[in-house]
């Protein structure tokens, strides 16, 4: 099968935003580079329908990632996962403060289930609203509200917990 038109391109000029949504979602940078690569797969023969209908791919591309994640996460063999031990977040003016923030956020993400993670990765790291993020999930806007409340309550118990180092 032939390569379709602008996929390349458009695989080049989005990959680094593309994985940096997956990391956020897995945690972890070698199962985002697999979930973008799933999900790209899966976008490969609709491409031409996709760029035909003049609206871009670009919600597309990030419904089947989302869609892809949660698809995963429901898999038994997710149900364990090794960890290691994160150190706390350096002094202000440290050149690795920015790693060890990103690692932070990281660590408090993966606290939650993952249709609440999906939810606020689409909403505030993707800056989507409330109806492109229920588009790209397929649910109504209803659903999207009370999951971003939900996961942004869980989110300050475990900040006021002080579990986020």
């Amino acid at each position: 099968m032939a390569e379709p038109d602008g996929f390349r391109e458009y695989v080049v000029a989005r990959q680094t935003a593309l994985l940096r949504t997956a990391w956020l979602l897995t945690g972890d940078w070698q199962q985002a580079e697999d979930l973008v690569q799933a999900a790209l797969a899966k976008v490969w023969p609709r491409w031409q329908r996709l760029t035909a209908q003049g609206e871009g791919p670009e919600g597309y591309v990030r419904r089947v990632i989302a869609t892809t994640y949660l698809t995963w996460r429901r898999r038994r063999w997710w149900a364990e996962r090794p960890t290691t031990s994160v150190p706390d977040v350096s002094q202000t003016g440290d050149v690795l403060a920015g790693i060890d923030l990103r690692d932070a956020l990281g660590r408090i993400l993966r606290q939650l289930p993952p249709a609440q993670r999906t939810v606020l990765v689409l909403r505030f790291y993707e800056d989507l609203s409330v109806e492109q993020t229920a588009a790209v999930l397929g649910c109504s806007g209803g659903t999207v509200k009370s999951q971003t409340a939900k996961a942004l309550d869980k989110l300050k118990d475990v900040v006021s917990m002080g579990e986020l180092r």
